[in-house]
């Protein structure tokens, strides 16, 4: 255990546990993607109640995993990789699942995956630099929210392109401002800020 400062100035304690509440909130989110994948096809992509459960929890859990380790006081340098980890994989089966079905158009999902590789390959290189993971960052969070409309909208709304391309273009310009707000991060990092 052990108390660091934030780039930004916030104060955290960082725990090295594994075993802990918002971890598993944060691994489930990995495991309703499929199902919904799976659901949606074998009902000839219509949409049930279980369906709009899963992808419920899918969204919640993503606000659940950090309100927890908040409140239970359970940050820990395994969660700083799950959750963030968790929002990628349930979002690249999700989007890749509309762009085969045509719903999305593939240069949206390629552009979306060059940025998270990118991201990761810094996150990567600064825990291998100086031994520990960043944080995701808020502009990261937004991102992954303003997706997450573009994705619902496609998928519950598939008839409404004008809707969509507005959501598709605000996503593009949120993906742009959180990778220069990550690289700037990973920047200050690199150069010896502190961070949690």
């Amino acid at each position: 255990m052990r108390e660091v400062i934030n780039v930004d100035g916030k104060k955290v304690l960082v725990r090295d546990d594994i075993f802990t509440w918002s971890n598993l909130i944060s691994l489930t989110r990995v495991l309703v993607a499929l199902p919904i994948v799976y659901l949606h096809y074998e009902n000839h992509k219509e949409i049930n109640y279980l369906i709009l459960g899963l992808i419920f929890y899918g969204g919640i859990s993503d606000y659940l995993d950090g309100l927890v380790a908040r409140m239970r006081d359970e940050i820990s340098e395994l969660g700083k990789i799950l959750d963030p980890v968790a929002d990628k994989i349930m979002a690249f089966v999700l989007f890749f699942y509309t762009v085969w079905l045509g719903w999305i158009p593939l240069w949206f999902f390629v552009i979306g995956i060059a940025r998270d590789v990118l991201i990761m390959m810094g996150s990567w290189y600064i825990k291998r630099e100086r031994g520990k993971v960043a944080m995701s960052t808020m502009s990261g969070k937004v991102s992954v929210n303003v997706l997450a409309l573009y994705w619902l909208s496609v998928f519950f709304f598939p008839e409404q392109a004008s809707i969509h391309i507005v959501l598709m273009m605000a996503s593009l310009v949120v993906m742009v401002i959180s990778f220069i707000d990550y690289f700037y991060r990973y920047k200050l990092i690199l150069e010896g800020a502190e961070y949690n």
